[in-house]
């Protein structure tokens, strides 16, 4: 675990920074999901009362198990809530104070329910229908299932059409943070990103900015798709400096489309492989969030933290989506990425403790706490 003076430095920096979070923007986007966050019934003991299977092994014994049989597995509902990268990211942004404007799949033409408490904290716009996922919650991990039709309508078309190509050159142009995210479930953002680097970035007259990615799982997406969406985010660089975020898995695979594969499963080899991978794309930054790290690498250079790591976390669902707004926190209030990295995984560890997106001074709190 990180020692407890980068943390306390890190809460200090926090508070001393937290009115500026207010003048801060972010515009965040494209996607929108229901969330289902379920438990899988291993044992059930009565109507009230049952063992959830512990863990996704387990959970592939009891289907391999079924294999040339059948098998039967119940599902308990733990909450309804909002989901997909960019909601819970920028709800998270605006539980900072920061002034999100966010535009993505939350309903059409009528705003989904699960999304008005988002609605009442940010500036919304949605073009398409939500997905829907249900998401198979383990002590070890989590397993997301989807849906995902509606989100063929999030188009570059379509943003023009319904939301407007004026009103999205004033907020891409004039926002601190842009934010990018799900790509692999978006089946037509690489064209919305070649879009608007073709119709909007070469006009932009504003002072360089930060833009985010993230990918999610890309391993359903073809080695061609990955190769576009890489060259099209490097290309961002010439107008934002760009992060890229990734999880173990999405760095390992990003590391494959760069030829780039780790010698071992330590944290010194994952190091080691994100750097080769950053040296490989043409972005300013990349950070990768394993479960109970994080690390960034920003010109060849390597910052690493431990994160506050539980083994029974409340939810899972999210916990990468509040680790990518702490970081960008971090970012925009000028931190350099250690302290940004330690405002990330704090965010994180909060918000699977308690499935609340946290304010600043509660993240100063929990970092001074030892957690």
């Amino acid at each position: 675990m990180t020692s407890p003076e980068p943390r306390a430095a890190c809460a200090q920096l926090l508070l001393a920074n937290s009115a500026r979070a207010a003048t801060l923007t972010a515009f965040v986007g494209l996607d929108g999901f229901v969330d289902e966050i379920l438990r899988v019934v291993d044992k059930r003991e009565n109507a009230e009362s049952y063992q959830p299977l512990p863990t996704i092994t387990r959970l592939a014994e009891r289907i391999a198990a079924a294999a040339g049989r059948s098998g039967n597995l119940e599902l308990v509902r733990q909450l309804t809530k909002l989901g997909g990268n960019g909601p819970i990211m920028a709800n998270a942004l605006a539980s900072f104070g920061i002034k999100v404007s966010y535009l993505g799949a939350l309903g059409y033409p009528t705003l989904n329910p699960v999304f008005n408490d988002f609605a009442a904290r940010a500036e919304v716009h949605s073009i398409a229908n939500p997905g829907a996922t249900d998401a198979l919650e383990f002590d070890d991990g989590k397993i997301m299932m989807g849906k995902h039709d509606s989100l063929k309508e999030i188009t570059w078309d379509n943003i023009r059409s319904r939301y407007g190509l004026e009103k999205f050159t004033a907020k891409f142009s004039r926002s601190d943070l842009v934010a990018f995210v799900n790509w692999t479930m978006l089946p037509n953002m690489s064209d919305v990103w070649e879009a608007i680097l073709r119709d909007v970035c070469p006009a932009m007259n504003a002072p360089r900015r930060t833009v985010f990615f993230d990918l999610a799982d890309p391993e359903k997406r073809t080695p061609k798709d990955i190769a576009r969406a890489l060259d099209l985010m490097g290309r961002f660089n010439q107008y934002f400096d760009v992060i890229l975020g990734l999880n173990e898995k999405e760095a390992l695979a990003i590391g494959e489309a760069c030829g780039v594969r780790p010698s071992s499963a330590t944290p010194e080899a994952l190091a080691e492989t994100a750097t080769r991978i950053a040296a490989c794309l043409r972005i300013g930054t990349l950070v990768v969030h394993p479960v109970a790290s994080a690390l960034a690498v920003t010109a060849g250079q390597v910052s690493l933290v431990q994160g506050p790591w539980t083994p029974r976390p409340k939810v899972t669902t999210g916990a990468g989506d509040h680790f990518n707004s702490g970081f960008c926190l971090g970012k925009l209030l000028g931190f350099d990425n250690n302290m940004s990295l330690l405002a990330g995984v704090a965010t994180s560890g909060i918000y699977v403790r308690t499935a609340q997106s946290p304010a600043i001074a509660q993240l100063a709190e929990f970092l001074a706490s030892g957690w």
